[in-house]
């Protein structure tokens, strides 16, 4: 098995022509049935495919020829390049081949007279940045003409498109509109052109509405029959020209007539074409509001720098963040945002990461120390030496895990999808069957009112509201979570963390911050900073963690240390060290015993820190007991508060660690947990998982990502704490980016209004269509009406998603 997953890839490619869900089951479908694809899921909101595959049975050409055998399209960017260095033909010749296998482009044409490649490439799969690098990599350069418009460039056009028709069609329909007046008595005072009344004028007006603007839905209804489905384009298809042909057919019969009064009967030209321009309006407004559910992705990508100062033959050049390469040496002023991930080679600065760890103090930086992209530099001036560029990146790395969280399904998706299959099927009988009961037995012989019934069935039911319910929560609520720096890997584990009844927290570095502090000085027949200074210098030399967080604590309060005349390291016991001549030791009771220093009377002292869960050194300076000194990993300052909040939801929480019982119930009773599991090694972590799910909870782990990978790959949902690391991502469901355990809460209550979100969203879908059917059944909803609410049920679906956007926590 493990074999297996390692050959595969995953690709996304971006779709064009779907028109509601059920054209996105049917490329899932489609792309399932291909040998060599493990999975793939369509994101109807997103526009994209999700592809899981093995490129030795398939490729990505293969899958677009089976999307486009399904009827529908697959987005490709263009981009133009100045190609500089190549000497003849061969040259352009390498550069075409070069970047035709180069994966995610579709088509490369060089041109060597005039030194230019145009490139067709997949904006999900390959960046302009790693094309110019396989061009680099052949001894040539690339340079882009003009910007990259990014993967939207198509949804930005379709739009623009759609507008155009709508005003069109606006304009057209309005007369339309206006004759539907005359057939209401109660509206007769309203004054009437008589030419809006003539029936070749309807049909004029009525006829580009019908084929120009209409022309999209009967494409999609094509497509859609051919592959023996149905979806919304069969229904507004079948609706409207019902109505249009129908009205088509009284015009004729009046024309035969030989009549030459300017009114005709009542005709149904309106209603196919109000119809129509109903539907792009909520088409259009769709199309707006799905855009916005991605704003996260443009905030994230937002704060990128656009440019970089970088050093090259001995000159300081500012280019463009794509041309930006690993190992080349970054200038970052004052106020500028640091361009990509890299080491400080010179200078000392502050620098905010609060954007990606939640820090809201600067973390002073020098040479030797690591810098985070997107990060913004304060007050110095640094060199930087670039270790990670381009997808690489922790902020590429963010954006990644949120653009595949708002493309993947959540289960609940599952069931809109299956329901939106069979819709259509169900309503054209349901249309046909209400018809003939008006037709023969309501109505006996009134083909115009039964025809007005079955096209209001027809248009109320379209299911586009069902498709977008799940995505579009899914999208906007992994997008709020993101700017609250909780990062989900996908829909199903945004779904299960509601579900979440007991969390597991490790402690170390997760309830407390993982670094001891200095907490306590006891002095005694000396000043307290003599003593301090002595302290911390006879443990400076000393390679002992606890000895760095005493020398830590000493210099941070001001203290300068003299230097050490000798020193030794006693294993097991402590230091001893000669320092302005005078003897130090530091440690144990042991240590104390050994050089037969009476400290008994500390004893009691000493054991009240340790039941503190601190670390206690004895301190004996020329063979006298001088006084004490505790160290502890202190708790984060947060631990408390997010404990009673993650007690306020009805969530047992549990902290486990490999420490002491002792050190562990002085952690746990600061902060407010009531169950401990103590000793436990890393392994013994996940059976600690095992028992509790056993009892039938649904648990959460929440550890560093590294040690605590087996319980976190075991338990319902992993979550690492960190700032974003490759293997904090790897090992869990959700990364929380700050270090704060406040997150955890913060992602159980976002994938809990997500959930109510999801769930509002379908009730609203289905009941609109569950609602308007029996409604257009019975005659009390005219076909424009149907129209109108079809377009609505779509929008306020989008609108409501949006709402956790706006989500406080």
């Amino acid at each position: 098995m493990e074999a297996t997953r390692l050959e595969t890839e995953q690709t996304s490619l971006q779709l064009t022509g779907m028109t509601c869900a059920a054209c996105a089951n049917r490329i899932e479908k489609g792309l399932n049935k291909l040998e060599g694809v493990t999975e793939a899921t369509v994101n109807f909101a997103l526009e994209r495919a999700t592809v899981t595959y093995d490129p030795n049975k398939v490729s990505v050409s293969q899958m677009e020829q089976s999307i486009q055998k399904l009827g529908y399209g697959t987005a490709k960017e263009v981009v133009d390049f100045n190609l500089v260095g190549m000497f003849c033909a061969a040259c352009a010749v390498k550069v075409e081949k070069t970047l035709n296998k180069t994966p995610g482009v579709t088509s490369a044409v060089v041109n060597f007279a005039i030194e230019t490649a145009r490139v067709e490439y997949n904006a999900t799969e390959v960046t302009i940045a790693e094309i110019q690098k396989r061009v680099e990599k052949l001894g040539y350069k690339a340079v882009p003409k003009q910007e990259e418009t990014g993967p939207s460039q198509h949804r930005e056009k379709a739009i623009a498109q759609q507008k155009r028709k709508l005003l069109i069609s606006s304009i057209l329909s309005l007369p339309l509109l206006w004759s539907m007046v005359g057939h209401f008595t109660f509206l007769s005072w309203i004054w009437m052109p008589d030419l809006f009344m003539n029936p070749w004028f309807q049909l004029a007006l009525a006829t580009p509405v019908q084929f120009y603007i209409g022309k999209q839905f009967y494409v999609g209804a094509f497509k859609a029959l051919r592959n023996k489905s149905g979806n919304m384009d069969v229904l507004v298809s079948l609706g409207t020209s019902a109505a249009y042909f129908y009205s088509l057919y009284l015009t004729l019969e009046w024309a035969s007539m030989g009549s030459m009064a300017h009114h005709g009967p009542a005709m149904y030209y309106e209603t196919s074409a109000v119809l129509i321009t109903l539907v792009i309006l909520g088409k259009l407004f769709e199309s707006l509001a799905k855009g916005r559910t991605s704003e996260a992705i443009k905030t994230l990508m937002g704060l990128q720098a656009k440019t970089a100062l970088v050093i090259r033959g001995n000159q300081e050049m500012t280019i463009p963040l794509e041309e930006v390469l690993t190992g080349d040496i970054v200038v970052i002023k004052p106020g500028e945002k640091v361009p990509v991930d890299g080491e400080v080679l010179e200078g000392s600065s502050a620098v905010d990461e609060s954007m990606l760890t939640g820090e809201s103090l600067p973390v002073e930086k020098k040479a030797g120390d690591n810098v985070i992209g997107a990060t913004i530099n304060k007050n110095g001036r640094l060199k930087v030496k670039a270790t990670k560029v381009g997808k690489e990146t922790a902020l590429a790395q963010i954006i990644k895990v949120v653009e595949e969280a708002q493309g993947s399904k959540a289960p609940i998706q599952r069931v809109a999808d299956v329901i939106s299959g069979i819709f259509v099927p169900i309503v054209v009988g349901i249309a046909i069957a209400a018809f003939l009961v008006w037709y023969f037995w309501v109505t006996p012989g009134d083909f115009a009112g039964a025809l007005e019934k079955a096209i209001a069935i027809l248009v109320i039911a379209c299911p586009c509201a069902l498709g977008l319910a799940t995505p579009t929560s899914i999208m906007a609520g992994s997008g709020r979570a993101a700017e609250l720096g909780v990062l989900f890997k996908g829909g199903e584990h945004l779904e299960s963390t509601h579900k979440i009844d007991a969390i597991i927290l490790d402690k170390t570095g997760t309830v407390t911050k993982g670094k001891p502090e200095l907490t306590d000085v006891a002095v005694q027949h000396m000043n307290e900073q003599d003593f301090l200074r002595l302290v911390g210098a006879a443990e400076k030399d000393s390679e002992h963690p606890l000895a760095e967080a005493i020398v830590s604590g000493i210099t941070a309060k001001g203290i300068e240390l003299p230097g050490t005349e000798q020193f030794e390291a006693i294993p097991g016991y402590g230091i001893r060290a000669m320092v302005e001549g005078r003897e130090i030791l530091a440690g144990t009771r042991k240590l104390m015993a050994k050089y037969k220093i009476s400290v008994e009377h500390a004893f009691d002292h000493m054991t009240q820190l340790e039941e503190e869960g601190k670390t206690a050194m004895l301190i004996a300076i020329d063979g006298k007991y001088t006084g004490l000194v505790a160290v502890a990993d202190t708790i984060k300052e947060t631990s408390k508060a997010a404990v009673a909040r993650l007690k306020d939801m009805g969530i047992e929480v549990i902290m486990i660690t490999g420490d002491n019982e002792r050190t562990a119930q002085a952690i746990a009773k600061q902060v407010g947990i009531d169950q401990v599991r103590a000793e436990v090694l890393p392994e013994g972590k996940a059976e600690e998982v095992k028992k509790l799910q056993a009892q039938g909870k649904k648990v959460a782990m929440v550890g560093d990502g590294i040690n605590d990978a087996p319980a976190l790959a075991m338990a319902d949902i992993g979550m690492a704490i960190g700032t974003g690391t490759d293997v904090a991502m790897e090992a869990a469901d959700v990364t929380l980016m700050r270090g704060d355990l406040n997150s955890i809460p913060d992602a159980i209550y976002m994938s809990r209004k997500t959930m109510s979100n999801i769930r509002q969203n379908l009730f609203w879908a289905l009941g609109y269509n569950t609602l308007g059917i029996p409604i257009a059944a019975l005659g009390l909803l005219a076909p424009w009406v149907a129209g109108a609410a079809m377009a609505l049920s779509s929008v306020s679906v989008v609108l409501n998603a949006l709402r956790l956007q706006r989500m406080k926590v």
